[in-house]
């Protein structure tokens, strides 16, 4: 109740000032006929007024204010990528098996359209990489994960990512394999048990990170080609990758 006493107070103090001039016509020009000619045709246009506020120029707003956020969004995905994202894609190349499920899907051409990018997500997230924790070093991941919990927590606390729940999902899973990792003494001799498990926490990562990395590289490759030139350039899922021009 105390949460709308101002709201209550400033609707009665409006609808008193709108007494006070209707009294004042009535008083100057005694026509009761016009007066309530012309709140009848107030009122009923009230409903197309909240039609065009509300419905129609508060969506513009809205749209516009959502497209400002997603670009300050994607200006976000790309330093997680410049600093961590790139680098974990790299490490987790060591953990992995076979790479050709996905590999082919990933090495993006200058020529892709939005209906490639969209074939390799759904290649990428129906795939089942084989990942195996024993194959990589855990130390050196969970070493570089540790360096990164700063930025990585700075990216959670950004209320924009409350715009972004696949890219929110991707850093908690990452966030999740740091703690993971962290929580345990040695990564040597683990039960197998304990090794299939963080297979699947790498895997979990694995999976999202390739999926937000595609809708990026299609993000830069609509909105700032020089930065996709660069980026399909250094790929780290090309086996020709280099950033000098050819």
């Amino acid at each position: 109740m105390k949460h709308f006493g101002w709201k209550l107070w400033v609707g009665l103090l409006l609808i008193s000032l709108s007494a006070v001039f209707y009294t004042i016509h009535y008083l100057i020009f005694r026509d009761p006929h016009h007066i309530f000619l012309y709140m009848l045709h107030h009122i009923a246009f009230i409903p197309l007024e909240v039609l065009f506020v509300t419905l129609i120029i508060e969506r513009l707003l809205h749209e516009r204010e959502k497209q400002a956020i997603l670009k300050k969004l994607n200006m976000l995905i790309g330093s997680f990528y410049s600093e961590a994202g790139t680098a974990l894609i790299r490490y987790f190349s060591g953990f992995t098996t076979d790479i050709s499920h996905a590999g082919s899907d990933l090495v993006i051409k200058a020529d892709w359209a939005d209906r490639d990018f969209l074939n390799a997500k759904k290649a990428v997230m129906s795939s089942e990489p084989e990942i195996d924790a024993r194959k990589g070093s855990l130390d050196e991941l969970r070493v570089f994960l540790e360096t990164k919990r700063s930025f990585l927590l700075s990216l959670l606390a950004n209320p924009n990512m409350l715009e972004h729940d696949s890219f929110t999902d991707l850093l908690w899973a990452v966030f999740h394999l740091a703690e993971e990792l962290s929580a345990r003494k040695t990564l040597e001799g683990l039960p197998n048990t304990d090794y299939e498990h963080l297979s699947g926490d790498i895997k979990r990562v694995y999976k999202q990170l390739f999926s937000e990395w595609l809708a990026y590289m299609q993000h830069l490759k609509s909105d700032y080609p020089y930065l996709f030139s660069l980026a399909i350039r250094t790929n780290p899922m090309s086996p020709d990758a280099s950033p000098v021009v050819r």
